[in-house]
């Protein structure tokens, strides 16, 4: 396999360790892209790769992804990910969580993590048996934490609200197509959120009955995870995992607007030009989906009430306006507008 600095998405990370811990079974990578702001923050998924490649692409992709989410949220806190690789049919055990637990606490503070795919707050109540450095853990109603997923479908929701009204011109979501791309936590609620207002819903998971069961509580439209790509709809939301945007994918884009939840949505770089080159009001990812680590780096910097939280990720709206602005003004994607954004941030303009 390739040293990590010869991987694609290597860019300039400041660490990027790997784990094993063979009494646990734990394999884990742990990757901090940026510590310019503070410590590397981000969650850790739990996920089985093919491939143990595949899992440090996808912890270098997410953490600098989370450097440049953070950063846009005005967060004092870097980027970082983990990636815990779950063996094919293999469950979770108190010794792994102990043991990756450990391996967060040996890195001093430069990464903290939180909850993402695959993990629970029960997990994070765990692993912090372990380590100070882990946010997301059950809080006291009306404090900022606990589970990330409620406060990330917000901010998409108002995302999709914003981009309703760039690409539409609307500044109501009835009776707008919404094609929604996985109903987990985050694209569940959302698709609650949308359907409350009155938008009209198509539904899709690769969890067929957690898709049926929403579809008949919303009166919504049911479609395959993979068709959905190619409905024609008023928008797009992709609310499951990444890189689902490529050039064959966008050709065949029946919308006027993408805009979800789901991390690293564009395959590539040259993706966000082709997205913009068929004028598609793109919001993107990191910038819409940070409502979850607003909460769980406010409690972790025991800097807010959920009444902060909540204030904060009703910026996002804004934040999205400025791109698409300069995007406009510019002729730039607004992916490449929001990534110099959050260079320069960083420190990396």
């Amino acid at each position: 396999m390739s040293a990590v600095w010869d991987f694609a998405d290597f860019d300039d990370h400041e660490h990027v360790h790997m784990f094993r811990d063979r009494a646990s079974g734990l394999t884990a990578v742990i990757a901090v892209h940026s510590t310019h702001l503070g410590p590397g923050a981000g969650g850790v998924r739990y996920w089985h790769y093919p491939q143990r490649a595949a899992a440090i692409t996808d912890a270098l992709r997410l953490s600098r992804g989370m450097s440049y989410k953070n950063a846009m949220a005005g967060l004092p806190m870097g980027g970082g990910k983990g990636v815990i690789l779950a063996d094919e049919g293999a469950a979770k055990t108190p010794e792994l969580l102990a043991a990756f637990g450990r391996a967060v606490e040996s890195l001093g503070g430069a990464y903290v993590t939180a909850e993402d795919v695959g993990m629970s707050d029960a997990d994070m109540v765990a692993i912090s048996k372990h380590t100070k450095h882990v946010s997301g853990l059950p809080v006291a109603s009306g404090e900022a934490g606990g589970d990330p997923g409620p406060l990330t479908a917000l901010g998409v929701y108002l995302g999709i609200k914003a981009a309703i009204k760039q690409g539409l011109g609307t500044d109501s979501a009835k009776d707008v197509r919404i094609a929604i791309q996985g109903v987990g936590s985050v694209g569940g609620g959302v698709a609650r959120r949308l359907a409350a207002e009155g938008a009209k819903l198509t539904l899709a998971d690769v969890n067929l009955t957690r898709a049926k069961e929403l579809a008949e509580e919303l009166g919504a439209e049911l479609a395959d995870s993979a068709a959905i790509m190619e409905i024609e709809a008023d928008v797009l939301s992709p609310n499951a995992l990444g890189a689902i945007l490529t050039e064959r994918s966008i050709e065949k884009l029946r919308v006027p607007i993408v805009a979800g939840g789901a991390n690293n949505q564009l395959a590539t770089a040259a993706d966000g030009q082709r997205i913009h080159d068929r004028g598609i009001t793109y919001a993107p990812d990191y910038v819409i989906n940070a409502g979850g680590i607003i909460n769980v780096a406010l409690e972790y910097l025991g800097q807010g009430s959920r009444e902060e939280v909540e204030s904060r990720i009703h910026l996002i709206p804004g934040r999205l306006a400025e791109i698409w602005a300069e995007s406009k003004a510019s002729g730039t994607p607004a992916s490449a507008v929001a990534d110099r954004m959050a260079q320069k941030l960083i420190g990396r303009g």
